[in-house]
């Protein structure tokens, strides 16, 4: 591995970028390479069969044309659905995105908590075996948004979301007494990285206060596990963004952020 190492980061879309953002601090001296493979967005609309299909050889692919050190699946739908068959097929090493069940049930008071994903990731029996495994006896409220994905892209690019089509998709996240705090839901898992695109909105539209689990700071972690941490100065690297529908991204200014100031090629 080089002193500056290349992370590619891969997504369905601009959620990654949530993702990404936390990654880029943790080694802000990498050369990043992040895929939105928009031409099969969004994946929760996929079967397994047909997102391995899809996937897998993109994968080798991107491997062969970025060479990269770590590869971060920054997506719960295709993490929980190919990452075995993705590292299988490769050497790379993956650090994949999994609904944060554990620390969630680990830190909810009231015993409540509730996992906001897409539909493919709340069904899917990798899902079902972490709540059996960490729920700790916490009550565990599964809710698969089928549009919450597509209004954070949209929203990123500039579209306007309207409060009622966000608050229709969280919604069924709130249980429990509203006028009663310790009996209702205090945790929420967002269980998709478009999501916390919309934290800000989240916040403002839940009925009740509540801790939102992002996943983006463990996943950095992760990497600076494999990766090692930064050695001597501080030489921030490159950026490149590719969207495999080949359509060019006009969003240079909204995703420097994102990419530590960098703007993407």
């Amino acid at each position: 591995m080089t002193n500056r190492p290349t992370i590619l980061v891969f997504d369905s879309g601009l959620g990654g970028l949530s993702v990404l953002r936390e990654v880029v601090r943790a080694r802000p001296d990498a050369h990043y390479v992040y895929v939105a493979d928009d031409a099969f967005f969004p994946y929760g609309h996929h079967s397994e069969p047909a997102l391995i299909a899809r996937v897998v050889p993109l994968m080798g692919e991107l491997i062969t044309a970025h060479q990269p050190d770590l590869i971060v699946i920054a997506c719960n739908t295709a993490s929980v659905q190919t990452l075995a068959p993705l590292r299988a097929a490769y050497a790379t090493p993956f650090v994949g995105t999994v609904p944060a069940i554990k620390p969630a049930c680990a830190q909810s008071q009231t015993k409540r908590v509730s996992v906001l994903g897409t539909r493919a990731t709340v069904q899917r029996e990798y899902t079902h075996a972490l709540i059996r495994d960490f729920a700790q006896g916490c009550q565990v409220t599964l809710v698969g948004s089928p549009d919450l994905a597509s209004l954070a892209e949209a929203a990123l690019s500039g579209t306007g979301v309207s409060d009622e089509a966000i608050s229709a998709e969280v919604g069924p996240c709130f249980t429990g007494d509203r006028n009663d705090a310790s009996a209702r839901t205090d945790t929420v898992v967002l269980a998709c990285t478009h999501y916390p695109l919309l934290l800000d909105r989240l916040q403002r539209l839940a009925p009740w206060p509540v801790a939102w689990i992002d996943p983006a700071p463990a996943i950095a972690r992760r990497v600076v596990d494999l990766l090692g941490p930064q050695s001597g100065r501080v030489d921030h690297g490159g950026a490149t963004m590719i969207f495999t529908s080949n359509k060019p991204h006009q969003l240079s200014q909204a995703l420097t952020p994102f990419f530590g100031g960098r703007v993407p090629a």
